[in-house]
């Protein structure tokens, strides 16, 4: 069989075992009361989402980790990515389990969050510094894929890019579809890199899409279920360890803008709330939710920030 052809396998094995989970794991979810707590504060039209299944990323783990047995056991380079994709999907499991319970927008503490994807981080990288013979060195982009390599730092500067983007990628998970179309347009591009360095990763962002995209059937406005912290901390995880090893890890503020912004309005929001003593910079934050209050329909704002990470993954091929 073609590697073209196993990588249409890969994303239809993957798109038909969400497809097929779906159907038993939302009617799961509400019965076992896993719903949605709205945030009182938000806008007013997310209050009609409140009880609307939650930890639908346990399908999406589901869809991308079955068939990746297949593939880690051949390829190294897929191991990191899919050990942070599982663990880092606990991590929002745990999250997401105490959110329910409490049935509050509140879950793990910030500590406890931050120390499992450290510890977790660490582990991997340690891994992958010390025991793989995977470079771990940086393309400067618009350099026509000038390297650096910057020894044992990568580790610390790795920590800091995989947290980044993760949290990136959880604060960007606000919106019905949201995170998962700006992350289909990012894994694209990294789709594209892999293919242009041959790296055996094509198959695990084959997957990962697959199952994004079949989740989109039922996550997008109205969406039926969510992926909750379970998939969206998987996400950020799994698209940083791709990058990382596909040496684009600067490529990430371009490609992953967006990532960057939800990321960047939390930390201003607070920062000035806290300098101001009361007063805020945004309307709301994550930002999604500042073009919300000024008026903007749910469905519009995932379209702009669809169309904006497009265009930016475009800018981020011409910088390979």
């Amino acid at each position: 069989m073609e590697k073209f052809d196993i990588i249409v396998l890969f994303f239809l094995a993957s798109f038909a075992l969400m497809l097929i989970s779906a159907p038993v794991g939302i009617p799961l979810l509400r019965k076992l009361k896993f719903g949605q707590t709205v945030r009182k504060e938000g806008p007013e039209s997310h209050l009609a989402k409140n009880g609307t299944p939650n930890m639908g990323g346990l399908m999406i783990l589901f869809a991308f980790a079955l068939p990746m047995l297949f593939v880690v056991l051949k390829h190294e380079e897929a191991i990191a990515p899919c050990l942070i994709t599982v663990l880092f999907g606990i991590v929002g499991f745990l999250d997401d389990f105490i959110k329910v319970k409490k049935k509050s927008s509140d879950g793990l503490k910030a500590w406890q969050k931050f120390g499992l994807q450290i510890i977790f981080t660490l582990g991997i990288l340690i891994y992958l510094y010390y025991f793989t013979d995977i470079s771990l060195s940086i393309i400067i982009p618009f350099t026509n894929g000038f390297e650096i390599n910057i020894g044992i730092l990568a580790i610390p500067f790795n920590l800091f890019v995989i947290l980044g983007t993760d949290n990136g990628a959880n604060f960007t998970d606000g919106l019905d579809g949201l995170v998962s179309k700006v992350t289909l347009a990012i894994l694209a591009f990294l789709f594209v890199a892999a293919l242009k360095q041959q790296s055996s990763l094509v198959y695990p962002i084959a997957c990962f899409a697959g199952a994004l995209v079949s989740f989109l059937v039922f996550n997008s406005h109205p969406a039926k279920v969510f992926m909750g912290d379970t998939g969206s901390l998987a996400i950020g995880g799994f698209v940083a360890l791709c990058a990382i090893e596909l040496k684009l890890t600067l490529f990430l503020p371009i490609i992953a803008f967006i990532y960057v912004a939800e990321v960047a309005s939390v930390i201003i929001q607070v920062s000035y709330f806290k300098a101001t003593k009361g007063k805020r910079f945004f309307k709301m934050a994550p930002i999604h939710h500042h073009f919300e209050k000024s008026g903007w329909k749910e469905t519009k704002v995932v379209s702009i920030f669809t169309i904006v990470t497009i265009i930016l993954c475009l800018l981020g091929y011409l910088a390979l």
